[in-house]
């Protein structure tokens, strides 16, 4: 498979909360650029509901991301932090602590799964976020709370916004959109994903938020069945890639 891209380049996909479709996304943007002969991979640094097998805990949605990787990665690569318990990590986190103190998830061993993964030369990596874009990790030393975003400033990576398209939907996207752009972050982009296929009213949300997001439009997902169907859906011409 050629090297085609003439920069490499990471995007960090969010969600306007949980259970909008970040994986599924994530997946057909994978799909989207194997097919155009670029190097992928993708990374789902945090997460929770993980089920124990024989060779450890394993997330669906992390072995769906190595699964549409290009670049061969281990499990523990795309996922180097996993928890069983389907609850917030920084909660999973907790529960694990044998002194029954609140345990911080630490930035830098998702700072250290990305430079393992961007040192293989992808051509794009998927960075998919847990939650929405305030996901907490817990608290420092000085007892002040984390969050996974810290991370995504600290690399500066673009940011892909999925919208799970249901009513509410307008304000959580619009005040996520908010705290990326006040958190010094650029919005390569947004997908209205129809996680609620008999939203009222559909078509004026999607011209309501063109207008209040104010950032490329990527594309709207109907109910699939798979992500490779997405292929039609999605316009990647309008990603700084």
């Amino acid at each position: 498979m050629g090297h085609l891209s003439v920069k490499r380049r990471a995007f960090f996909v969010t969600g306007t909360d949980t259970e909008v479709g970040k994986t599924f996304v994530s997946e057909a943007l994978l799909i989207l650029l194997n097919k155009k002969g670029l190097l992928t991979a993708g990374y789902k640094p945090i997460a929770s509901g993980c089920k124990l097998t024989s060779q450890g805990l394993r997330n669906e949605d992390a072995l769906a991301l190595q699964r549409r990787s290009s670049i061969d990665l281990s499990y523990d690569e795309v996922n180097p932090i996993a928890f069983e318990a389907a609850i917030a990590p920084h909660l999973a986190a907790q529960s694990l602590s044998q002194e029954n103190a609140t345990s911080s998830i630490s930035i830098d061993e998702v700072r250290e799964g990305f430079n393992r993964i961007f040192q293989k030369a992808p051509d794009v990596l998927i960075v998919e976020g847990a939650g929405g874009w305030r996901l907490p990790l817990g608290s420092d030393y000085e007892n002040q709370p984390r969050y996974l975003s810290e991370f995504v400033v600290a690399q500066n990576l673009s940011v892909i916004l999925v919208v799970g398209m249901r009513l509410g939907c307008l304000n959580h996207a619009v005040l996520t959109a908010e705290c990326i752009r006040n958190d010094g972050l650029k919005i390569a982009g947004w997908v209205a994903n129809l996680v609620d296929p008999e939203m009222p009213f559909l078509n004026e949300n999607l011209e309501s938020l063109k207008s209040l997001l104010d950032a490329p439009f990527i594309g709207t997902l109907p109910r699939l069945a798979t992500p490779e169907e997405a292929d039609g859906h999605l316009d990647l011409s309008v990603i700084d890639l």
